[in-house]
């Protein structure tokens, strides 16, 4: 049995948990859950096989390291994103009126996916700060295929509209930079004291020194206001009018 595949202890450990045979698709979920309600802290090999109720090795079969465990959160953000695209109507996530609301089916499509994908973000906001890290860790090509789907899905859109190649990539790079650079800004942690009444206490401005943070303990109130869709939407138009114009 010397240098058999089958040998290892991955292969010894039995992937039968409390509800049946695992697979890749209940792994992610569940690593996607406990995620959801712990944290990125509390996701190991260890604590994931124990809520599926197997041992840990069991799960090297789906994912053979924690950064391929990473990946999968990645991976199952982006099919959630993928799925709620396919059910969702085309006039579901549409932004506010005046905002991308008139103009060609290829612009109104980008916005559509903006705003689902703000949703899809926003229900997994644990996995956020992973869009970015993962993504610079890993190059294009390894990327998982549900995040590739999502370049290509964006990319044919600006094709499609007559954009060359030169200016579909300037405008996916900036649509891509605005999306989720505005869902990271939205998420950032604003509030010091959840419980306190008073504005500038809940925020904690007696933490910052008036003398050196002047401009910033004035705005921080209206820093702390969050945007939401529309906020999103004039972005997206913003990008789009900008290598496109308004057409």
């Amino acid at each position: 049995m010397k240098n058999d595949p089958e040998a290892g202890p991955a292969r010894r450990a039995s992937d039968r948990g409390r509800h049946g045979r695992l697979s890749r698709e209940r792994v992610l979920a569940a690593a996607l859950d406990l995620v959801d309600r712990e944290g990125l802290s509390a996701l190991s090999m260890r604590r994931l096989g124990s809520e599926l109720g197997v041992e840990a090795m069991a799960l090297y079969r789906y994912a053979s390291s924690k950064d391929a465990l990473l990946d999968g959160l990645v991976e199952a953000l982006y099919l959630e994103l993928e799925d709620r695209l396919a059910t969702a109507s085309p006039g579901s996530a549409a932004p506010a009126e005046g905002l991308g609301a008139a103009g060609p089916q290829w612009r109104a499509e980008l916005h559509r996916i903006a705003r689902i994908t703000y949703d899809v973000c926003f229900a997994h906001r644990q996995v956020v700060p992973l869009i970015a890290t993962r993504m610079m860790a890993v190059p294009l090509a390894r990327r998982p295929a549900a995040v590739l789907r999502d370049h290509e899905r964006v990319l044919a859109l600006l094709r499609g509209a007559g954009l060359d190649e030169e200016r579909s990539a300037a405008v996916f790079q900036a649509y891509t930079a605005w999306v989720l650079g505005y869902v990271s800004v939205e998420l950032r942690a604003m509030v010091d004291n959840p419980d306190e009444p008073d504005p500038a206490f809940r925020l904690g401005l007696h933490r910052m020194p008036p003398q050196e943070l002047p401009t910033l303990r004035a705005i921080a109130p209206a820093l702390a206001v969050r945007g939401g869709p529309e906020g999103l939407a004039l972005g997206v138009d913003a990008v789009v009018d900008r290598f496109v114009g308004a057409s």
